[in-house]
């Protein structure tokens, strides 16, 4: 008991303490974090001084990272709750056929209250979270009383002479001691919610110290009373006590849910921003908060995963199998980002930046050897869910590039146009073309295909292009670039933040000051709507093809994703060969 106690306590100084508080949460992407945030930020200093090779590494890494923490977020609420729930079974064995179908509901539950937004019932989120540590520390140190010498597990040399006296047994109960460390990218998904100074006062003050006197009470408990150790947790209780800690309990684990949920929310609005998702709908739940998003397809995805992976698993014990892989393979993950990252912005030497990345590795690398032990079990679940993720970003960005190479090679240089325009004199008619165009440069495809079938032209022509940067947000006053052209022209150039949504006819209303004329009433938005075949010469798989196109066509349409009035909407198509 003394050694796994010291593995549990070491594990979450070293992981979460050493490792991501000291450390990770300074790797943010002005203010926000995760493994998308720090790919981007990485890829903005890489871009100068690295090959394609090094650069395509380091994306693979960061998508692989992404896919692993999408299975973590399958699973994490249902293990959570059901553990919650488990404490049914401690109160009477004959509430055992309940857990099940309570964990259920209380899944539905929370899934079905996301569209509603987390705003409200943020506010309340912190103090029952804080009246919750505060009870396990209370319950943890009574038993701690009762068996004071548990406290000599704090000595790290039990921990090694576990491994010492158990081998092999002590490296496999690794994968069990990692789930005292799995909520820790979670807390660096979200440093953009919080703020890595609130996160690091919360945990030093209350949550470490909490942790700690819990698990060294249950341990006590088991030293005094062995046939505790089925669910030390909810025994340390007094019977009296049993129904409100299940009720807190419970309460904990939705919290703890809701942050993985909110995490998978962001993590899909960077990759859409980013290039390596279609879009999606992204719901704003707040006024006043930009992070506060709901994605209907993402909440319907994670409801009808958890919901399956409580039916195929029934307990904590047996989900446990399936639980840890994802988080240590993040973990490892994030520790080879780290250490690019530390070299490439902070400028830190090979020794400094490699020799932590070692140290995090040889702990992230254990912890994730030791769940690969558990893959037959269940913990196959979160790898295939991982690779069917990574598989269709890589399928998303590679087609949307060959797509856009393709568009690039049917346009034309505007300079080219506009001459062209200057001789022919076409029909000029009252207000103003929007030309939403992926390319910044050149006269896009949409706009010469109506010139070539209506032969006539607005008396205002807009080339309008959305740019994502890799940072979360732009500053207002970089938003807009508005570039006046002659023959009736202009450009506008609206960059924004892989965290923000672009708002079409906000940025023209903006961009009234800098001479754009666009009149609600009297303007027109051609969108160009791309017909896919399969059949084309690209070396691209012809099952990745096929995927890209079905991905493609339920991809949600340009006109809602930026917000243009759906009545004042042309689209125009192209039919492009893969």
């Amino acid at each position: 008991m003394y050694g796994v106690l010291s593995l549990i306590l070491w594990s979450l100084i070293l992981v979460v303490s050493f490792k991501y508080i000291f450390f990770i949460l300074r790797a943010d992407n002005r203010g926000e974090g995760g493994v998308l945030a720090l790919l981007a930020l990485i890829l903005q200093y890489q871009r100068r001084r690295s090959d394609d090779r090094v650069r395509q590494t380091i994306i693979v890494l960061g998508l692989v990272g992404a896919a692993l923490l999408y299975g973590d977020g399958v699973i994490t609420p249902a293990i959570s709750v059901l553990g919650a729930v488990e404490g049914l079974e401690v109160i009477t064995p004959s509430f055992t056929w309940l857990v099940v179908p309570v964990a259920l509901a209380i899944l539905i539950g929370l899934f079905m209250v996301q569209k509603k937004g987390t705003a409200r019932v943020g506010r309340v989120f912190g103090p029952i979270m804080a009246v919750w540590f505060v009870s396990i520390a209370l319950l943890g140190l009574m038993e701690i009383a009762s068996a004071p010498k548990i406290l000599l597990a704090v000595n790290p040399v039990y921990g090694v002479r576990f491994f010492l006296a158990h081998g092999f047994a002590a490296f496999v109960l690794l994968g069990a001691v990692v789930l005292a460390v799995t909520g820790v990218e979670a807390l660096y998904a979200d440093m953009g919610h919080f703020g890595p100074r609130p996160i690091r006062i919360a945990w030093f003050s209350l949550v470490l110290p909490a942790l700690v006197l819990n698990y060294f009470g249950q341990g006590a408990l088991v030293l005094n009373h062995p046939e505790s150790a089925a669910n030390p947790f909810f025994m340390l209780a007094p019977r009296i006590l049993l129904y409100p800690l299940l009720a807190l309990a419970t309460i904990a684990a939705i919290i703890a849910s809701q942050a993985l949920i909110s995490g998978a929310f962001s993590l899909t609005h960077q990759a859409v921003q980013l290039g390596y998702s279609p879009r999606v709908n992204v719901v704003h739940t707040s006024g006043t908060e930009a992070g506060q998003i709901y994605i209907p397809e993402v909440n319907a995805a994670l409801a009808i995963g958890c919901v399956l992976v409580v039916l195929g698993f029934g307990s904590v014990s047996a989900l446990g199998a399936a639980y840890g892989i994802a988080v240590t393979g993040t973990m490892a993950i994030t520790s080879i980002l780290f250490y690019m990252l530390a070299r490439a912005q902070w400028n830190w030497s090979i020794a400094r930046a490699g020799s932590l990345a070692a140290v995090f590795l040889i702990i992230d690398l254990g912890f994730f050897s030791a769940n690969l032990l558990k893959v037959a079990q269940g913990g196959w679940v979160p790898l295939v869910l991982a690779l069917f993720l990574f598989t269709l970003m890589t399928t998303w960005n590679r087609g949307r590039r060959i797509v856009l190479k393709r568009l690039k090679r049917g346009s034309l240089p505007l300079d080219l146009l506009l001459d062209d325009v200057a001789r022919s004199h076409p029909p000029r008619v009252l207000g103003t073309a929007v030309f939403m165009t992926s390319d910044p440069e050149g006269a896009p495809l949409v706009l010469l295909h109506h010139l070539k079938h209506n032969k006539v032209l607005h008396q205002h022509v807009i080339l309008f292009s959305v740019l994502v940067a890799n940072v979360p947000e732009i500053p207002e006053s970089e938003r807009i670039a508005v570039t006046h052209l002659r023959e009736g022209f202009a450009r506008i150039k609206a960059r924004y933040g892989f965290m923000e949504t672009p708002d079409v006819p906000h940025i023209l209303a903006r961009s009234a000051k800098e001479g754009i004329v666009a009149v609600a009433g009297q303007t027109t938005y051609y969108v160009g709507r791309e017909r896919l075949l399969a059949k084309g010469k690209s070396p691209m798989a012809a099952w990745r093809k096929k995927l890209f196109i079905f991905m493609s066509r339920n991809s949600r349409s340009a006109t809602e994703f930026f917000n243009i009035p759906s009545n004042r909407v042309v689209e125009l198509g192209a039919q492009i060969e893969l």
